[in-house]
């Protein structure tokens, strides 16, 4: 189900000490294509050139110089990925892929549903355990995955524990999307993925078993994490300016993945320089960089959140993690709009925490937050 086209790591990458190599799908090792954009947009101090000479001798050093310079790293996210000058960019992750069905556990039923044969887009359905005849439909939530557009699928073991445990506690049907990553797809592939899933979840033509009979459209909510929140976002720009679009009655942003190209006040100068280059590295063809509205909406020109296309949103970020200033004056903005927004911290904890302790104290807090949300009505 998964859509991992293009490779896991390059050749050069099975000698490299400290790291894991991570097992493809198919059982081969494939290579990533090659981004030479990223050796300006990164590192350039790192750029030369030489001038032709007639000493071969030189021309082999200068070469060998450049190849090693090539090979250079220029940012490493520990245990998720690494990038290189050469555009090279090995995936560190080593995902579990869970198959759909029955979870024991929680009493949710999970099917696949490829939605485009062609780019491989699909969808994960979760449907709770139904009480009786269970007349009473249930609010649909489409889930979006983070890994900042560069890892995560719908199918990896921590999101599907995640949205099994969240289906089964609020009771909701969930579409999570599974879309294409950067750099072999560079965005907006990720959001045009994830806008056909939000139109599949709400289109009356979609004639899904599940979605026709159990699911109640008109209480549609959008939720994911980091780079999935960021993608919640979006849809909700998307649908704002989409006269016939989806309206939602309401978002949950999980630590969203947003920033810009300056820090801002209580901000880390370092923090907007690496999600930069990430950034340039999933969207080379961004407007402005960093401070392209979909990875920074506060940005001068950016769509207005005061006119967001949801009854409520739930804004949650984590004490520890590098990104909370900035998710906080992005709820800030919201709240001073139409939108009714509520914030939840969880002390002591860092980005997405949730997903590798989702049984610690501070993961079922902010469950039940999520739950109660829902709830609210």
């Amino acid at each position: 189900m998964a859509i991992r086209s293009g490779a896991t790591v390059c050749a050069g990458w099975a000698a490299t000490p400290p790291c894991n190599r991570l097992q493809a799908v198919d059982g081969r090792s494939r290579r990533l294509h090659q981004l030479p954009y990223l050796s300006a947009t990164f590192s350039p101090q790192m750029q030369g050139t030489c001038a032709p000479h007639k000493n071969g001798a030189l021309q082999a050093a200068a070469a060998a110089t450049e190849a090693e310079a090539d090979d250079e790293v220029l940012l490493e996210s520990p245990s998720h990925f690494r990038i290189y000058k050469s555009g090279r960019m090995d995936r560190l992750n080593e995902p579990t892929v869970t198959p759909a069905g029955l979870d024991v556990a929680t009493g949710v039923t999970s099917r696949d549903v490829v939605l485009d044969a062609g780019t491989g887009v699909s969808v994960r359905l979760y449907l709770p355990r139904l009480q009786g005849k269970h007349s009473t439909k249930l609010p649909v939530l489409v889930y979006f995955h983070g890994g900042a557009f560069l890892i995560g699928s719908a199918d990896d073991a921590a999101y599907h524990g995640y949205v099994n445990a969240l289906a089964a506690a609020a009771g909701v049907l969930v579409v999570s999307a599974d879309y294409r990553l950067a750099p072999e797809h560079p965005l907006p592939a990720a959001y045009d993925d994830c806008w056909a899933a939000l139109q599949w979840a709400v289109a009356p033509s979609t004639q899904d078993e599940w979605t026709t009979k159990h699911g109640d459209t008109a209480r549609l909510f959008v939720a994911g994490d980091s780079a999935g929140a960021n993608i919640v976002h979006e849809m909700l720009v998307r649908a704002s300016a989409d006269e016939g679009g989806p309206r939602m009655e309401g978002a949950i942003l999980l630590h969203p993945w947003f920033s810009g190209s300056e820090a801002i006040e209580g901000e880390l100068p370092a923090v907007p320089v690496f999600n930069g280059m990430i950034w340039s590295y999933t969207c080379p063809g961004a407007v402005g960089g960093a401070d392209d509205p979909r990875i920074n909406p506060l940005a001068p020109g950016a769509p207005s959140l005061e006119r967001l296309p949801c009854e409520r949103m739930l804004v949650c970020a984590a004490e520890k993690d590098v990104l909370a200033t900035r998710i906080r004056a992005y709820h800030d903005t919201v709240a001073a709009g139409a939108c009714r927004a509520a914030w939840f911290e969880s002390q002591g904890e860092d980005h997405d925490f949730f997903l590798g302790k989702p049984d610690c104290d501070s993961a079922r807090q902010l469950l039940d937050r999520v739950v109660a949300f829902i709830a609210e009505g």
